[in-house]
């Protein structure tokens, strides 16, 4: 994942500022609907993150299995993760 880290800390630092900015946001009684669209940007961010993270799983971990039954492994792997994340 090394090539796909700048990116991924890129954007983690983003949604780690958007949430700080959210908590001010509570704490200085601002209006629900604005903390609600600032909540779903950085939701937005985590998703592209995961998705950078998902792909990268793919590309290396999957594609350089040394077997098939470790392929196989991280297949089922990544099946149960989109399972999770289409709840």
């Amino acid at each position: 994942m090394q090539a796909e880290q700048t990116k991924v800390k890129k954007l983690l630092k983003t949604a780690r500022g958007q949430i700080d900015g959210i908590i001010k946001m509570v704490e200085d009684d601002r209006y629900c609907i604005d903390i609600s669209q600032q909540l779903m940007a950085t939701e937005a961010i985590l998703n592209k993150v995961n998705k950078e993270i998902l792909s990268s799983h793919l590309k290396h971990c999957v594609a350089h299995a040394s077997s098939t039954e470790e392929m196989n492994e991280k297949i089922d792997e990544l099946i149960s993760m989109l399972g999770k994340l289409m709840k």
